[in-house]
C-alpha cells in the first residue's frame, strides 16, 4: 500500500447530475449510439488510488476531455492528474484503460493520455499506457491487478 500521499489536500468538485435515460435509449430497437456522456459514465466512478474520492470528484476525468467516433468505433480519453509530478498517473490511466476494454463492445480502439501540459513525464506515461504489450505484462502482475480492480470497483 502507499506509504505517503503526495497530494495532501487535493480540489474536490461536485459531482454532475445523473444522465437522464430517454424512452429511445431504453428501446432495443431504437439504435443508440454510444456518445461523450456514456462514456464519462463508465470511467467518471473510477477511484482514486490515494484517496476516497472519485477520479470525477477531483476533475481528473471530464467529460470534454472525451473524443469519441462511434461509426470509426474509436474513444479518446484524456485524464489530468492532480498534480504534475503524480506518480499514480501509469496506474490511473491503465484503470481508465481496463474499465472502458471490459465496458464497451471489442470493435473500439481506446486511447488514454494524459491531457497535454499538466504532468511532467506525460510523453514516458503516454508511450506505457499506448504499449499493449506493456499494458497487459501489468495486467498478469497480480498486486498491480488487484490494485486496478479495487480502483474500478464501485465503493459500498
Amino acid at each position: 500500500m502507499l506509504t505517503e500521499i503526495e497530494n495532501i489536500n487535493p480540489n474536490v468538485y461536485d459531482k454532475i447530475k445523473e444522465r437522464q435515460i430517454t424512452a429511445n435509449e431504453e428501446d432495443e430497437n431504437v439504435a443508440d449510439p454510444f456518445d461523450k456522456r456514456e462514456i464519462f459514465d463508465l470511467i467518471r466512478n473510477i477511484n482514486d488510488p490515494e484517496h476516497p474520492l472519485t477520479l470525477e470528484e477531483l476533475h481528473v476525468v471530464q467529460e470534454n476531455l472525451i473524443r469519441i467516433s462511434d461509426g470509426q468505433n474509436s474513444v479518446h480519453i484524456n485524464f489530468t492528474p492532480t498534480i504534475p509530478h503524480c506518480s499514480m498517473a501509469t496506474l490511473i490511466g491503465l484503470s481508465i484503460r481496463v474499465k472502458l476494454l471490459r465496458s464497451l463492445p471489442t470493435r473500439f480502439k481506446v486511447t488514454v493520455e494524459i491531457t497535454p501540459g499538466t504532468h511532467a513525464s506525460e510523453q514516458a506515461v503516454n508511450k506505457q499506457l499506448a504499449d499493449k504489450e506493456r499494458v497487459a505484462a501489468a495486467l498478469e502482475n497480480k498486486h498491480l491487478a488487484e490494485v486496478i480492480n479495487q480502483c474500478i470497483s464501485a465503493r459500498g
